[in-house]
């Protein structure tokens, strides 16, 4: 809300419109009536403002530099001299030609606090595709969810690997689990999904040798029917064995039946994912062999786990991945939270609450109990067993409050490499004025028994167990830091078995031995 510079009117700008109110009673009155907020809309069509960039710049870099000084958690901001860093960037900002310079003097210059959770982006940028969806769709590359590798010898794009994620969900959070050359995929609209040695020899009726890349031919197609042609020499379809069938009634009659089987590629509909989808599906493949490796791991070693991997702590897409992966195995013997390369978000004291459960009763019924089935304990979900979070160098900010949180609270071991040291925590509202921003660390954060930053910023969290995974082996599938976690785990089963508190005997309700009768 803005007061015109007259100061007779009163501009209110919402997502919708634009909306004039006269600064009088009766102007005032009327607009608190408007609930609908459909009176008095300013035309803004064709609405243009001319701005000056080198002044804006200016503008928005005393802004940054003023909010961080006005929003950073320590008043002293870090005893630094604040105005003399505002002197020591200034000549910068005006040398600068273009919003990305801009920010590289903005963040040499929030840089000079030292804090983790600086971050300086968003903001308006000339951009080639000027935020024109259309634009933006027509150079989007879509991906058909596989790995593939270019063969002259085959004349085509040979699948290499097919990512497999968990057959128990299609989709998450609306976006697909399942890879568009899968059959899990494709078996819904009646089609055979290929396997790795298939070959991919034409896109929508051309030939992907008559491009320098498949990637030509797969621009603007995301979320749309393509129709691929492919030799299969690994997996089956329904054509594939009618061509078989029909080869043999030609070898019935002494004729050759070989190109009759092989020398045609057959159509294959399948619907593309955009970029963000297929990132999505690759690491979700990761996610579910992780978790599969994890229990196959444990299951040798000879105790029962449960595995949850947790991206971030976003919000309800982190709550459901924890719910998914904790009420099931709750009651298993351990239990790994991975928090390697999370975002960070803000649902910690969440998560600790449900670890934070203990079993002070029970329940046993005449030929049930928690092992064959009945009920369990209370607290309902309680965990019992032992914790083991995992944590890298890419774990961030509420990922490390977390493992700090377990660490702190006495609730398991963290094992993996020290993480990447956000302790100061922020709600990033210290926006410029085209919309960017220089984040400002505001909250700083500390216990009776640890100081400011709670020994995360600047230092990261260091594991109890420190183990990295060696580069070589982590591209051959191998995770060292996952095999220690099961190691540590086994060795504290072994030490702190858990077990079931014995019941204790049934009540004795006979009559004590020497009493006939119930009299006195």
């Amino acid at each position: 809300i803005e007061l015109s510079t007259d100061g007779h009117y009163l501009i209110t700008l919402f997502s919708t419109g634009l909306k004039v109110s006269s600064l009088t009673a009766d102007g005032i009155t009327a607009f608190m009536q408007d609930a609908s907020l459909d009176k008095n809309i300013a035309d803004a069509e064709g609405l243009h403002l001319s701005i000056w960039p080198a002044l804006e710049y200016e503008m928005m870099y005393k802004d940054a530099w003023r909010m961080l000084r006005d929003y950073f958690y320590d008043p002293s901001m870090g005893g630094l001299e604040w105005d003399r860093i505002f002197d020591r960037y200034l000549p910068l900002v005006e040398r600068c030609s273009k919003r990305e310079e801009l920010d590289d003097v903005l963040r040499q210059m929030a840089g000079e606090l030292s804090a983790l959770h600086v971050f300086v982006y968003g903001g308006e940028y000339n951009i080639p595709n000027h935020g024109d969806p259309m634009l933006e769709a027509i150079n989007e590359i879509a991906s058909l969810g596989a790995l593939l590798r270019r063969s002259t010898e085959k004349f085509g794009y040979e699948v290499i690997k097919i990512p497999e994620t968990d057959p128990d969900f299609h989709m998450v959070d609306g976006l697909p689990m399942y890879s568009p050359l899968s059959s899990r995929t494709l078996s819904m609209s009646g089609q055979d999904g290929l396997a790795p040695g298939d070959v991919i020899v034409g896109v929508n009726g051309e030939s992907v040798m008559s491009v320098p890349d498949i990637n030509m031919l797969l621009r603007n197609v995301a979320g749309e029917s393509v129709r691929l042609e492919v030799v299969r020499f690994n997996s089956t379809s329904k054509l594939q064995e009618a061509r078989k069938l029909k080869a043999r009634l030609l070898e019935s009659k002494g004729e050759d039946a070989t190109e009759s089987v092989f020398a045609l590629p057959e159509p294959l509909i399948v619907v593309p994912l955009d970029s963000e989808g297929n990132s999505n599906l690759w690491y979700t493949a990761w996610e579910w062999k992780t978790r599969e490796t994890a229990r196959h791991l444990a299951a040798d070693a000879g105790f029962t786990l449960g595995y949850i991997h947790l991206r971030d702590m976003a919000g309800a897409p982190a709550e459901d991945a924890f719910v998914r992966g904790f009420y099931p195995d709750y009651d298993k013997e351990a239990l790994i939270v991975d928090v390697r390369n999370n975002h960070g978000g803000n649902i910690d004291s969440w998560l600790l609450d449900v670890l934070q459960k203990r079993a002070w009763m029970y329940w046993e019924g005449r030929s049930t109990n928690i092992t064959n089935g009945g009920l369990g304990w209370d607290e309902q979900f309680a965990f019992r067993g032992h914790l083991v979070v995992l944590v890298n160098e890419h774990t961030s900010s509420d990922g490390e409050a977390f493992a700090r949180g377990v660490s702190e609270l006495g609730l398991g071991k963290i094992v993996g490499r020290r993480t990447w040291g956000g302790g100061i925590w922020l709600s990033s509202d210290n926006r410029l004025v085209d919309g960017g921003i220089a984040t400002a660390p505001e909250i700083g954060v500390y216990n009776e028994h640890i100081g400011l930053g709670l020994k995360i910023e600047n230092m990261g969290v260091v594991p109890d167990v420190e183990v990295d995974n060696n580069p070589r082996a982590a591209f051959d599938g191998v995770d060292m830091q996952l095999e220690r976690a099961i190691e540590v785990l086994k060795d504290w089963l072994e030490s702190e078995p858990i077990v079931l508190p014995e019941r204790g005997p049934y009540a004795d309700l006979s009559l004590r031995r020497g009493v006939d009768d119930c009299s006195l």
